[in-house]
């Protein structure tokens, strides 16, 4: 009961549904005890117009009377016979009960309508003087009459028995209807990507919705100059880091070229490495600001093993100071609609990772295949794959796998990430071998 009363404080639908579903009942049992009274007075009008008709029509034809005798007619039901008797006759009564005629019924009856106690039975009686002077009474049990105004007056229910559950139907569903939009809507927030921040679309929603939904458009609105300001940081500072770390590379190159004593030497390379380290560090945070970009990118159709090449090109001399196997293993090209340099960041940098957690000696490989509705991306290493457990966090910033010793920033799965949310793509890894969960397999699915 606890729980009911907790859903029904926090659900408008169900009170909305409770509500209505009283009020009908409450209307149902007003209407149906108004209906039942009404029914029942008027069986009972009706039956005081019969015995007025049977009087009417013994005078007009100027009926005789004959008392029955002890002999029974079939077909005859004492509770809801009609009885015709001078009035007179009761005093010549035989009996004190209700089962011989004439009934005893007193001889002061005025003309009209009366009800009279016979040998502890009820009689609704009617007095009529006919035009040949005489005073006739016709009489009909109580019990017979009120039996048969209660059988009429719950036949009159019946709609409303069969009227209140299929209300209670109607409101139902109509409720859930009438609520379907705010489902609609909260299904359709919830199917959006992260970078998706514009606004939902107003005019279909009911009025008493609509200043909620204008509301979470502002808040959108405001989210959405948030992330770009803080976009904008990033690439900023990343821009201005760049010029001094460019200057520092340079005078690292040259200090390089000099006569370095052993020592020197010695202190140098992790100092010239350092710098390199930033200067990528600064270029991932440039392209991770641009991926993240809700900026329209023009289109165009890319040859994926042209793209393949140019990205082994660039990376070949780092697989091979790490004698890496690299090359394309699907021998058939596929065209896709993308945009360049958005497709030759997604590849570049699942190619760097797998070159850098890939051992030396190992094994890459880079496929594409033309699917049905996606054109299938995928970038294989004999590495040490992720665990199922870490997929999910590998795409966030900065985030590295437990154990590893490799360098690195930590940002290249999630410019991947950035630029799939934004073109529609989907991205899935997985292990080569799923018996031994060795070697990462990265999938990527562009739409067509």
């Amino acid at each position: 009961m606890d729980g009911f009363k907790k859903r029904l404080s926090e659900s408008v639908q169900l009170r909305l549904s409770v509500t209505l579903s009283l009020a009908i009942l409450l209307v149902a049992v007003l209407a149906s005890v108004f209906a039942f009274v009404s029914a029942f007075d008027e069986a009972h009008e009706q039956q005081d117009d019969t015995l007025r008709q049977v009087a009417m029509l013994f005078d007009r034809q100027q009926m005789t009377l004959q008392y029955p005798q002890a002999t029974r007619i079939e077909g005859d039901d004492e509770e809801s016979r009609v009885i015709i008797q001078h009035l007179g006759d009761g005093q010549h009564a035989t009996s004190t009960t209700d089962e011989a005629l004439p009934l005893p019924f007193p001889t002061t009856l005025a003309d009209g309508l009366a009800t009279v106690d016979v040998a502890g039975e009820a009689f609704r009686v009617l007095v009529h003087t006919t035009a040949r002077g005489e005073r006739i009474a016709v009489a009909q049990e109580s019990d017979a009459r009120d039996k048969d105004a209660r059988e009429s007056a719950w036949r009159s229910l019946l709609p409303f028995l069969i009227l209140f559950p299929v209300l209670l139907l109607v409101v139902g569903d109509l409720v859930r209807k009438l609520f379907r939009p705010i489902g609609v809507l909260a299904a359709e927030i919830d199917r959006r990507a992260e970078q998706e921040l514009h606004p939902i679309e107003e005019q279909h929603l009911p009025t008493e919705v609509r200043p909620f939904v204008v509301a979470i458009n502002r808040l959108l609105a405001r989210v959405a100059q948030s992330m770009d300001s803080q976009r904008r940081f990033v690439a900023d500072a990343a821009h201005e880091l760049r010029s001094p770390m460019t200057a520092l590379s340079l005078q690292a190159d040259r200090l390089a070229a000099t006569d370095l004593s052993p020592t020197s030497r010695e202190r140098f390379v992790p100092l010239s490495r350092g710098i390199e380290r930033g200067r990528k560090l600064i270029d991932q945070l440039l392209s991770l600001a641009a991926a993240q970009s809700t900026s329209t990118r023009v289109q165009t159709t890319l040859s994926v093993h042209e793209l393949y090449r140019q990205v082994l090109e660039d990376l070949l001399p780092l697989a091979e100071r790490k004698q890496i196997d690299i090359g394309v293993e699907s021998p058939t090209d596929v065209q896709v609609q993308f945009n360049g340099m958005d497709l030759l960041t997604l590849v570049k940098n699942l190619v760097d990772n797998a070159i850098r957690y890939t051992p030396p000696g190992g094994r890459i490989d880079l496929s594409v295949e033309q699917l049905p509705d996606a054109v299938l991306l995928q970038v294989k290493d004999t590495g040490p794959g992720i665990a199922v457990e870490e997929r999910t966090r590998v795409f966030d910033p900065f985030y590295r796998s437990l154990g590893t010793d490799e360098a690195g920033s930590g940002l290249g799965l999630s410019i991947v990430k950035a630029i799939a949310d934004r073109t529609g793509a989907r991205v899935e890894l997985s292990f080569i071998d799923e018996v031994q969960q060795r070697g990462l397999c990265v999938s990527v699915w562009l739409p067509t």
